[in-house]
């Protein structure tokens, strides 16, 4: 039941071989994808590229002189921006900047703090419930369950106040206010 391909659909088929493609080693991409729930595969590879970036900095950074003043001032610069984004767990070495990867990235996610914070059991329950827009940072509330949460705003992190879900929290824990009950 499968129409007959056109001339030109033949010609590119020709040139197209399915059956042997260039190896990709994406399998740990794959896994990651998975076990995040990242919609979008170009989430992943700017992470990825993020870590990269972050790495050869730290390379380059190692390589200076101990006792050049620049080095100091960039390392502990560097340092501190990783630390608030909550991708390294001290300020202290410089070490831990050449071990961040894609995961570390991650891992900072909404969702994936949320299931941290015990809001969802799943990170994929998580994810829909910011896509539904059940869940707020601070004022705003988030819709995008890429959004990386620093280690400041991860206080912050809670349900909306019309969220049906909050209302079922409050109601479970019997601490739902008779002025909401209206």
């Amino acid at each position: 039941m499968v129409r007959k391909l056109k001339f030109h659909e033949k010609k590119l088929l020709k040139k197209v071989d399915f059956i042997s493609w260039k190896a990709e080693n994406n399998i740990r991409e794959v896994q990651i994808i998975r076990k995040y729930h990242i919609q979008k595969r170009e989430d992943y590879t700017k992470y990825n590229k993020l870590a990269g970036a972050v790495k050869s900095l730290a390379v380059k950074l190692k390589d200076l002189n101990p006792r050049d003043p620049f080095r100091n001032e960039s390392t502990t610069q560097l340092l501190e921006k990783l630390y608030a984004m909550g991708l390294v767990p001290t300020r202290k070495n410089l070490v831990l900047c050449e071990k961040i990867n894609a995961s570390a990235f991650c891992r900072r996610r909404l969702p994936v703090i949320m299931v941290k914070l015990r809001m969802a059991q799943h990170i994929g329950d998580a994810a829909k419930f910011v896509e539904q827009g059940h869940v707020r940072v601070g004022p705003e509330v988030m819709t995008d369950p890429a959004f990386l949460v620093t280690r400041n705003m991860e206080d912050f992190v809670t349900w909306t106040d019309t969220s049906k879900i909050r209302k079922h929290v409050l109601d479970y824990n019997e601490e739902r206010d008779d002025f909401d009950l209206l």
